[in-house]
């Protein structure tokens, strides 16, 4: 047994006497919060975007309006031309979306995924979509900016119609069948349903004679090459827009604009968090020992860093102004530093009876961390013992 469905005025969150302004206004806020878009992979979501997007459909046509009202969700069952117990799907769904909108602008500028295209009103010019690129990034190209060359294949405005998918010599004429206004009225017992004319596509109008090299598309698809400004400081999920770089419009209308992800390869030396810089150096142990000075590689260069003696192996050390330059905020980030103390390798025998000798000079004062942990050891013995453990 299908669920019951709930009243129409409550998706919407109106009252019973709200005005289309009102009944726009709560589908528009509604909307924008659940469209999948901005919920990939949410299924609770997407049902609630169709839930709404059906309400909108019925409360916003005065005709379909009345019939609910009078007769409720029977008015919209089975046999009665209407969406049926299943409810409209997804691509429904987005129509009503784009149409309530307006299509395209500033509206899918929100979404930036490719697929925001632009509406088509009868006999008039449409923008083209915008369109998503995702593009993997070296980390150097993220801190200290680049440009690149992108070959993408978009469908651009046929140069032969001028996007009018028309031959050279003929033009676009009025669709006869809905008289030019892309909607065709089909009665099916009390309700009229507005529907797409079949014979222009809902254009509103038809073509005679179709361009030979769009076959009256108005658009044909090219290998773009496109220059890619990448700034310093960008990181994984920044995006660039490339205006006007999208698909092309239809019948004069502006393109769409590109839309250009980024995705940051990790750096095996450098690791990133917001502006900020982290390394892992390694540092001689009699410099740990007697303090001293080594070089450091920032992203800016090789810098001096001053390590006192008896620095202990995981000692953070901050280098303020050498991270990343240009990020989300004003001002360069800092660059830390864990040094870890590195033991000599491959020593002589000669180096290694000088270490033996020295070994055995060593007392607890040399090690007092040592000293420290064992008292804490032999603490616990104690205790242990005392309970008979």
């Amino acid at each position: 047994m299908a669920p019951a469905k709930r009243d129409y005025y409550e998706v919407l969150g109106v009252s019973r006497g709200a005005s289309l302004e009102e009944i726009k206004k709560a589908y528009r806020k509604l909307a924008v919060q659940f469209h999948p878009d901005k919920n990939p992979g949410h299924v609770e979501a997407e049902e609630r975007f169709k839930e709404i997007s059906e309400a909108y459909e019925v409360l916003s046509d005065a005709g379909k309006r009345q019939q609910y009202d009078q007769f409720g969700h029977r008015a919209f069952g089975p046999g009665a031309g209407g969406f049926g117990f299943g409810g409209i799907d997804l691509e429904e769904a987005l129509r009503t979306f784009m149409g309530a909108f307006g299509g395209g602008g500033t509206i899918f500028d929100n979404f930036f995924g490719g697929g925001g295209r632009g509406r088509e009103k009868a006999g008039g010019a449409a923008r083209g979509a915008d369109l998503r690129f995702d593009l993997e990034i070296d980390f150097e190209e993220a801190v200290l900016g680049s440009e690149r060359e992108l070959t993408l294949p978009i469908l651009q405005e046929c140069g032969a119609c001028k996007g009018t998918g028309a031959a050279p010599g003929s033009k676009r004429e009025t669709c006869r069948r809905c008289n030019g206004l892309g909607m065709t009225v089909a009665s099916n017992g009390f309700f009229q349903i507005r529907q797409a004319c079949s014979a222009c596509g809902g254009s509103g109008e038809t073509i005679a004679q179709p361009c030979r090299e769009c076959r009256g598309e108005g658009r044909v698809k090219v290998r773009s090459t496109l220059s890619l400004k990448i700034p310093a400081g960008v990181e994984t999920g920044s995006r660039l827009r490339l205006a006007g770089k999208g698909e092309g419009g239809v019948r004069g209308g502006e393109a769409g604009d590109l839309y250009v992800v980024l995705h940051v390869k990790p750096h095996e030396l450098f690791q990133r968090r917001d502006e900020d810089i982290f390394i892992e150096w390694p540092i001689p142990f009699h410099v740990a020992a007697l303090g001293g000075e080594v070089e450091v590689p920032t992203l800016q260069g090789y810098v001096p860093l001053k390590i006192p003696a008896g620095t202990q192996s995981g000692t953070l050390f901050r280098l303020k102004g050498k991270g990343v330059a240009g990020g989300k905020v004003f001002r360069s980030g800092d660059q830390h530093v864990r040094v870890v103390i590195e033991p000599p390798a491959r020593l002589s025998g000669k180096q290694k009876e000088f270490l033996r000798q020295l070994a055995d000079s060593f007392t607890e004062d040399n090690h007092p961390q040592t000293a420290r942990l064992r008292k804490l050891a032999e603490t616990f013995y104690e205790h242990k013992k005392v309970m008979g453990k």
